[in-house]
């Protein structure tokens, strides 16, 4: 028998609900978030399990028994813990989804996108209390990665940026090292009131999160320069893992291996460090 989910009002117009995913632990579920008091729209259609489908659309639809109307999909980027549930609720209420052009090609043959959202755009939504959000690019963890910003209420709808338990990967395949520190930085100009994460409870010091995020990743930045630095010889990854990471459980140095080649591109990007035949030393 299935735990029936309670949405949570977050915001001002902003209801939560957490809907259980196939995400990395120690997360196990992730937020979705329906915006709006007369156009709504649902940002993270997130999980492909029907059941959390189902709750997901029960409170959509008790939304619609209200005289509200649901406007759109919108997809923060294109990781299946965001996205399993989007043709189902597509098919269900009869709305476009809508994501930026880079999430549109990552998904390209799986998910079709109906609208381009790109950097600055405004999302009107009219109603009792009329609500803007307003989307800011933000690469790093993946190349169309989207938040929302509400400046009513100053929540910023931060996807996996940050994360209210656990950590964010950015490795090399979809993320980017030196962009996710730049978004970071960008987010803190907004200077929110919160950050309404898609993994875990919101954030109510979003300066204090963000700083301690940036600082948390040049200190990681440091360990890998300090690792290089011991080796007289190109190192592989295997070897450095143990040095740069040493402060990690063994049994999370896979994910630590990935987000230590992501350090040593950004590290080659700015001539610190040097890859030849697949294996780093310092530059």
């Amino acid at each position: 028998m299935s735990v029936v989910l309670t949405p949570t009002d977050v915001a001002p117009g902003v209801s939560m609900l957490s809907l259980r995913t196939p995400t990395l632990p120690p997360a196990t579920h992730t937020n979705a978030y329906l915006i709006g008091t007369g156009d709504l729209v649902l940002v993270e259609p997130a999980s492909p399990y029907p059941e959390e489908i189902a709750q997901a659309s029960a409170w959509v639809e008790a939304r619609l028994a209200e005289g509200q109307a649901l406007r759109a999909l919108l997809l923060t980027h294109h990781h299946a813990d965001h996205v399993g549930g989007a043709e189902a609720m597509r098919a269900r209420f009869g709305v476009p989804i809508w994501a930026h052009d880079r999430t549109a090609e990552r998904l390209a043959g799986k998910i079709a996108i109906d609208r381009v959202l790109g950097d600055g755009e405004r999302i009107e939504l009219d109603g009792p209390a009329p609500m803007t959000l307003e989307t800011i690019h933000t690469p790093g963890h993946a190349p169309g990665h989207l938040c929302f910003y509400e400046p009513a209420s100053g929540s910023l709808l931060a996807g996996d940026m940050v994360a209210g338990v656990g950590t964010i990967l950015v490795e090399a395949v979809d993320g980017d090292m030196q962009l996710y520190l730049r978004s970071l930085a960008l987010m803190a100009e907004r200077n929110a009131t919160r950050l309404l994460p898609a993994h875990g409870l919101p954030i109510e010091d979003p300066a204090a999160r963000l700083a301690f995020y940036i600082q948390h990743r040049l200190g990681r930045e440091a360990k890998v320069v300090a690792a290089l630095g011991t080796f007289a010889s190109p190192a592989s990854l295997e070897e450095l893992v143990p040095i740069a990471y040493a402060d990690t459980a063994q049994y999370a140095w896979p994910l630590a291996r990935m987000a230590l080649e992501a350090h040593l591109i950004k590290l080659e990007h700015e001539g610190r460090a040097a890859k030849h035949h697949g294996r780093w030393l310092a530059a």
